[in-house]
């Protein structure tokens, strides 16, 4: 078992997916819900948001195979989207501050809006989740994996969420802002490495055709 790409996958789930940065966002969702419906309400939005992330993990790839786009294609465009994501988590306004002035304008949040999405299910998450998860690379085995690390990362946020009030008092909006932007310069660096590994993908698949119109390479 690669421990280390183990880590790597978790830290990178857990970056995207941001489980500090929602608290902010589940307390205003639930300003004015009965508090002996606050568990029920972070269980909720934690299972949509699961299920939205596995149906990307699963089905992703299947629907860019579909369309004739090459998996490297998708990695470099996903690592630049995935680095813009990272700018404004670093430089813009925080994801709590963010997602909390959108839900205002929207009379309609919920367990759903803006906390399951895009909260926890974020672009960044759909994105990363693709990703991880090379059809052709990886065998069924370590995309199940990489699926139970999805879950232990959702089964913490969910944990954090149930202690939110608590945690909130001690690190504050500053605090989860801080954290949040801390996530972005660490999201930001493996966008950076998605981009060169998609580099390196279509280079090796572009090699063969290249040799074989121009013959074998020379010294």
């Amino acid at each position: 078992m690669d421990w280390p790409n183990l880590l790597r996958e978790f830290v990178t789930l857990f970056v995207v997916i941001d489980p500090v940065g929602s608290i902010p966002v589940f307390l205003f969702a639930v300003a004015s819900v009965p508090a002996n419906l606050h568990r029920r309400y972070a269980l909720r939005a934690v299972v949509i948001a699961t299920l939205v992330l596995i149906g990307f993990l699963v089905g992703g790839q299947f629907m860019l195979e579909a369309l004739g786009l090459r998996f490297g294609s998708f990695q470099i465009a996903g690592g630049i989207i995935l680095f813009l994501f990272a700018l404004t988590m670093i430089f813009g306004h925080s994801k709590p501050e963010t997602e909390i002035e959108e839900a205002g304008k929207d009379h309609l949040a919920g367990a759903v809006f803006p906390l399951a999405m895009p909260s926890i299910a974020s672009p960044g998450a759909m994105l990363a989740v693709v990703v991880l998860t090379d059809n052709h690379e990886q065998p069924l085995i370590e995309q199940a994996i990489t699926a139970g690390l999805l879950v232990l990362v959702m089964i913490f946020t969910l944990g954090l969420l149930l202690v939110a009030t608590y945690v909130h008092r001690i690190i504050g909006n500053t605090g989860a802002s801080v954290i949040s932007r801390v996530m972005g310069m660490i999201l930001a660096t493996i966008a950076i490495d998605s981009i060169i590994g998609g580099l390196e993908a279509l280079t090796i698949l572009d090699l063969p055709a290249a040799q074989s119109a121009d013959g074998p390479l020379t010294n």
